[in-house]
């Protein structure tokens, strides 16, 4: 492990890190402080329309995650970020979901793994359990058991609880977040307070620059 450490520090100059879900809350605010943090010297979002956002340090691709093997060759760096992910409502079927949540992500991360990515840090979500009786915690946990499988030198995990987005238009989050609020302030479900996707992105970089190789899994106390 402190060979690990050691050999990230001296490389940190020279990190190039690999994206998807670039255009969502959390990753934008992510790639926002990728490109802002020297230790990335190169930062490659794979997109499925092109990014109103440019900078020497990005590598904007627009790629179609229906044929991950037409783009797979892209797929090297020394760290890769999942924050790939969509509703129910705006997908369509579960079907649909399934595809975005589950196939997209793994695919993704099992090219990382055979291109010799060493980190890689998965954004899922509180509850996850792939033997749960909801269909969202049991797919978001599907996919981290399936990650951890492919045994990447270090695995970041991320539950956090209801996110506070941007300009957010998810009418039934924007909803779940207003009742969680409320209950925090007396002191309810504090077990699930909300956090800001700026601050999720944040703990997320951090991470990386101080966790050993290994699984690591980081619920929302862990992320605060």
């Amino acid at each position: 492990m402190k060979f690990f450490c050691i050999f990230a520090s001296l490389n940190s100059f020279f990190m190039k890190a690999l994206i998807i879900g670039a255009t969502g809350a959390t990753g934008k605010d992510l790639v926002t402080q990728l490109l802002a943090d020297d230790t990335y010297s190169e930062v490659h979002c794979f997109v499925r329309k092109p990014m109103n956002l440019t900078h020497p340090k990005l590598h904007t691709h627009v790629v179609d995650f229906e044929t991950p093997e037409a783009w797979s060759d892209l797929l090297r760096g020394e760290v890769a970020f999942s924050c790939l992910g969509t509703t129910l409502a705006a997908a369509g079927s579960k079907e649909a979901q399934r595809r975005v949540d589950y196939d997209y992500q793994y695919h993704f991360a099992q090219q990382c793994k055979a291109n010799g990515v060493s980190t890689f840090v998965l954004l899922s979500a509180a509850m996850a359990n792939a033997q749960s009786k909801f269909f969202y915690n049991r797919i978001k946990g599907q996919l981290e058991e399936a990650v951890r499988a492919l045994g990447f030198q270090r695995l970041l995990i991320f539950n956090p609880s209801i996110l506070i987005r941007k300009d957010s238009d998810r009418g039934g989050e924007n909803f779940s977040l207003k009742v969680i609020q409320l209950l925090n302030k007396i002191g309810l479900f504090k077990q699930f307070r909300p956090m800001p996707t700026a601050v999720l992105a944040e703990r997320m970089r951090q991470k990386v620059a101080t966790t050993t190789e290994g699984i690591h899994t980081f619920v929302l106390d862990k992320i605060f």
